[in-house]
């Protein structure tokens, strides 16, 4: 597989009121990856994404992206975050919302001139979003959304896109169109990480797959772990689902 390590995670331990949420995970992730995340709900999915993001502080381990910590390279990441987790009644245009993903690499003095601005009408085009471009995002559609905020993603231009359950409440249309577009990202050589529900999709979507549930179960190729043993482990003695090839 890929020598080069984009996302290290050594002993990492989230705990809310004492009790951990995620324990002891070790996890290298490699670049140019389509993974999903899989676990039953409670599992800590979300919660590793946002350990690694700096957005909730672990009691213990350390995280580093492409050898440096966080911080230190998080021009080089971009997140999609839930659907429930955003203000959507927040008065700006999707225009507005997918330019702001340029904004990281301008600094806090500069503002968007016309390169970020075409930047952000080809990020809106590829989601097939442009003629959305002045609605206000309260009126888009569940789907519409999301594609705005994958579009804001792109417009990064990141080398590592997080996820979380970005196929959650779209219709199917919609979840085919945001699953080429990272097959894509992969192809380009961006590392995508995705946190998933659906196993039945994890073979046809995905090339790289880790199992959690509080603990880390397995991680590595779909072709070699995503098997009814890690679904046992990972959801429970009596979980089988037909979906191996």
């Amino acid at each position: 597989m890929n020598e080069k390590v984009a996302i290290k995670i050594d002993d990492l331990t989230v705990a809310y009121n004492y009790k951990p949420v995620l324990w002891d995970i070790d996890l290298t992730i490699p670049e140019s990856v389509l993974m999903a995340i899989v676990g039953p709900n409670g599992a800590g999915k979300s919660t590793l994404i946002k350990a690694i993001l700096g957005i909730i502080k672990p009691i213990a381990g350390s995280v580093s992206i492409y050898g440096k910590p966080y911080q230190k390279n998080r021009k080089l990441v971009a997140y999609v975050p839930q659907k429930g987790s955003v203000d959507w009644d927040f008065p700006t245009t999707a225009f507005d919302v997918v330019l702001m993903g340029t904004y990281g690499k301008l600094g806090w003095i500069k503002r968007p001139g016309q390169n970020e601005k075409k930047i952000a009408l080809e990020a809106m085009e590829k989601v097939g979003m442009l003629a959305f471009k002045n609605r206000q995002i309260s009126q888009l559609s569940g789907g519409q959304q999301q594609r705005v905020f994958l579009a804001r993603a792109l417009a990064q231009d990141a080398s590592i896109y997080f996820m979380d359950e970005p196929f959650q409440g779209v219709d199917a249309t919609t979840e085919i169109a945001i699953i080429n577009i990272l097959k894509e990202l992969r192809r380009a050589g961006k590392t995508v990480i995705v946190v998933h529900h659906d196993l039945q999709t994890v073979p046809e979507y995905f090339d790289w797959v880790t199992f959690l549930n509080v603990k880390k179960i397995a991680t590595g190729p779909v072709k070699d772990i995503f098997n009814d043993d890690n679904l046992t482990k990972t959801y429970g003695i009596n979980y089988k689902v037909a979906v191996n090839k």
